[in-house]
């Protein structure tokens, strides 16, 4: 009879598989980041609903930054305005996207940066749920006023930093599954070096012949 190995933990146990333990870490970053953007998106809306006037901007830095509250009835920065329901359709799209890649996320800047387009996209599509004029169709409240540019919210400004920060992983070749494409071109073109040097050593012994010296 043979001792059973003790890392088996026998018939009938399900195994989970490896790195299971690490996704479930990277989905757990992802879901705080989207719970923080959406919490400060939305207390932040609410203080300026119950505290300012709609038309009656207030001057933090002088010219340099507003608070304006806006109905917005497009999508970030005031942009379609007469797209409410698609942009909303829209939203409901990137929010599925979001939570299929996170069943094959490994990626901690990937979490990190959907988490940020998560929370920023429930923000907004929570506007749109229940503000007037109806549902799906409501006015997302913008109050944040910069020179020369649309006004908009914390939960723009999140989906703002986490599409660019997926642009820049996407050029650098960073996936959300954690592979790596130039670490793996690098590792190819070192094992191809490999291969090639040991092709040309064996070559070499070869037109050495079996005495060593060519003959």
């Amino acid at each position: 009879m043979t001792a059973q190995d003790p890392r088996d933990p026998g018939p009938g146990v399900d195994v989970p598989p490896a790195g299971s333990g690490r996704r479930v870490r990277r989905v757990g970053v992802l879901l705080a980041v989207a719970v923080a953007v959406y919490a400060l998106d939305a207390a932040s809306k609410a203080i300026v609903v119950a505290t300012m006037h709609y038309g009656y901007p207030i001057r933090l830095l002088g010219p340099a930054l507003r608070l304006d509250y806006t109905r917005n009835p497009g999508a970030a920065f005031s942009i379609g305005e007469a797209y409410t329901i698609i942009f909303t359709v829209i939203a409901v799209g990137v929010i599925v996207v979001i939570l299929r890649l996170a069943r094959r996320l490994f990626s901690l800047p990937w979490a990190f940066a959907l988490g940020l387009l998560l929370g920023g996209a429930l923000g907004n599509l929570t506007d749109r749920i229940v503000r007037a004029p109806g549902f799906l169709r409501g006015w997302v409240v913008d109050f944040i006023e910069l020179p020369h540019w649309p006004i908009f919210n914390l939960a723009d400004s999140a989906i703002c930093v986490g599409g660019a920060l997926m642009v820049l992983l996407a050029f650098r070749g960073l996936h959300p599954d954690g592979s790596d494409e130039r670490a793996q071109a690098q590792a190819a073109q070192a094992q191809a070096a490999q291969v090639q040097a040991a092709q040309s050593q064996a070559a070499q012994v070869q037109a050495q012949g079996p005495d060593g010296n060519g003959s």
